[in-house]
């Protein structure tokens, strides 16, 4: 497979390979690739299904005063919200009680909404056998917010163009995939342990946090649900957990490549404008009105691996080390290190970006608004700088929150264990695949029945296609498969882990023979087109 390696005085060629550079730290252009993507920026949000956000992808109602959203010419549709789905809903149906109702859009007046129910039992209830009929019933949760929405029936609530703009014009101008689903069924500290592992399997202390766990049938404990991080200084004293078994984090490490985990809150020597600090700082939104702590400790996946752990949030030694090893960050690091690094010349390969808790779209206290402005910021910020020319941007999200989606997800590892209930009692799928946990000996870890519901999926980049939705079938663990035959000769953190079966991202890129897609600059309050910012 061909290999990009981009070359510097430092670099010496022999014998058609390129060795390490002589430079103290390697910077992220010295590492081969198999494509020319030198930088991954993973920005991963919280809590939104497929047809949430683009059930009606592209077109929008574009009342009076809202952001106008029209789509190009020759815009590809997806796979979301037919006539008869809008109208007919399965939904709308007596086991849904006063719930009961068809999919229906929310306004942008309504961007704060209740949170909805995204344990992995009631997402599999709601999915009903595949009928995909009963998320009223069971993941529902009325509010308000917003004013007037007091049934479960909310959770078929969705949103278009003029709400989430800015997501809808980096699709009409990137590539966008369709059919995209959590690894597996359940709420965020689920999807955050697949997108770094692939396996939710390997939990190696419990306190306090039993209800998460479910027995995998062979000695060991499989995580179904959300827990804090054994040790972090910010975690819950009385509920946390630990995993075992390895992450990207470690395959990387072991390559000597840069990368780090970056997310809003982590320095715990900053003060935010209202006064809080430590593991209190908060930020309370101007569109949802509450005060949630920027840093979630349930969404930092490292913080549960021994091996990738900052339990005290101790600080990166400078600038010039963010996404080094060998440093007492230990690759963990706050939002902020991000664009510090970068604007200083020190891009890390591999970036995974995690918005303080009022920005990162989690209902009940995050918001589509707050959300676009975190994303806008960011690509407006990446695309001005000199290596945006290498660079792919992933959004990609942890769940659904429980809202309504019409697509069942294929169901590539079923599980029977207490707390499964999609196809029965006990009982999530059928098949033949079996996926081990970390232990190999457990030849079919249980607790990890996937794919769960469907979720969004964007490519941005100069090497993306233009105006494109991809059909193929892909999952959270497609990034780190990306991420893995990039620059990692295909290596797989196994064993048990879904990189093994997950689809590839290649068919959202064109790496020859293509003009780069130009820059987008967006407005983050309005999510619209604007000049160069």
């Amino acid at each position: 497979m061909q290999k990009f390696v981009a070359c510097s005085l430092a670099t010496v060629l022999v014998t058609g390979q390129f060795l390490a550079p002589i430079a103290a730290h390697a910077t992220s252009t010295d590492y081969p690739t198999t494509t020319p993507i030198k930088h991954v920026v993973v920005i991963f949000q919280e809590n939104v299904s497929f047809d949430h956000y683009f059930g009606t992808y592209p077109y929008a109602t574009n009342p009076p005063g809202e952001p106008v959203f029209n789509p190009l010419p020759s815009t590809p549709t997806v796979n979301g919200l037919s006539t008869i789905l809008k109208l007919h809903n399965p939904n709308l149906n007596p086991v849904n009680a006063t719930g009961a109702s068809n999919p229906f859009r929310l306004d942008r007046s309504q961007a704060a909404t209740s949170d909805q129910d995204h344990d992995y039992t009631a997402e599999q209830q709601a999915f009903d056998h595949g009928m995909m009929d009963a998320f009223p019933a069971f993941t529902g949760t009325p509010g308000p917010p917003p004013a007037g929405l007091t049934t479960n029936g909310i959770v078929m609530g969705y949103y278009d163009g003029n709400t989430v703009t800015a997501l809808w014009n980096y699709a009409n101008h990137f590539a966008m995939n369709d059919n995209s689903y959590g690894t597996n069924f359940g709420p965020s500290t689920d999807g955050a342990l697949n997108l770094i592992s692939g396996q939710t399997n390997g939990v190696t202390e419990v306190n306090g946090a039993e209800s998460a766990v479910v027995a995998d049938g062979y000695g060991g404990l499989t995580l179904v649900s959300d827990a804090d991080p054994t040790g972090d200084v910010c975690s819950s004293t009385s509920s946390n957990l630990a995993m075992g078994g390895k992450n990207i984090g470690d395959l990387l490490n072991a390559k000597g490549i840069s990368w780090g985990f970056f997310e809003g809150g982590f320095d715990l020597t900053k003060t935010n404008s209202n006064g809080t600090t430590g593991c209190n700082r908060s930020t309370t939104s101007a569109i949802t009105g509450v005060k949630k702590a920027d840093y979630i400790p349930h969404h930092q996946p490292f913080q549960y691996y021994a091996s990738t752990q900052n339990l005290k949030h101790t600080r990166p030694s400078s600038v010039a080390t963010i996404g080094q090893s060998g440093d007492a960050a230990n690759h963990q690091y706050d939002t902020h290190d991000f664009f510090d690094a970068v604007s200083a010349g020190n891009f890390p390969a591999v970036s995974f970006l995690k918005a303080p808790g009022y920005q990162d779209g989690h209902a009940g206290y995050s918001d589509p608004l707050d959300e676009q402005t975190f994303i806008v910021n960011t690509l407006n910020f990446l695309q001005q700088q000199p290596d945006w020319a290498t660079t792919a941007v992933i959004i990609a999200y942890d769940d659904s929150d429980g809202w309504y989606d019409h697509q069942m997800s294929p169901i590539i590892n079923p599980s029977v264990s207490p707390q499964d209930a999609l196809t029965g009692l006990g009982t999530c799928g059928t098949g033949e695949t079996a996926l081990p946990g970390v232990n190999p000996a457990a030849v079919h870890a249980q607790g990890r029945c996937g794919y769960g519901p469907r979720l969004p999926f964007l490519v941005i980049s100069p090497y993306a296609k233009q105006n494109f939705v991809d059909h193929s079938l892909i999952d959270q663990s497609s990034i780190m498969r990306f991420i893995e035959r990039n620059w990692l000769d295909a290596e797989s953190v196994g064993p048990g882990s879904f990189d093994g079966y997950a689809g590839t991202l290649n068919k959202m890129f064109f790496f020859f023979d293509q003009p780069p897609a130009p820059k987008l600059f967006l407005n983050p309050t309005t999510g619209e087109p604007v000049a160069h910012p």
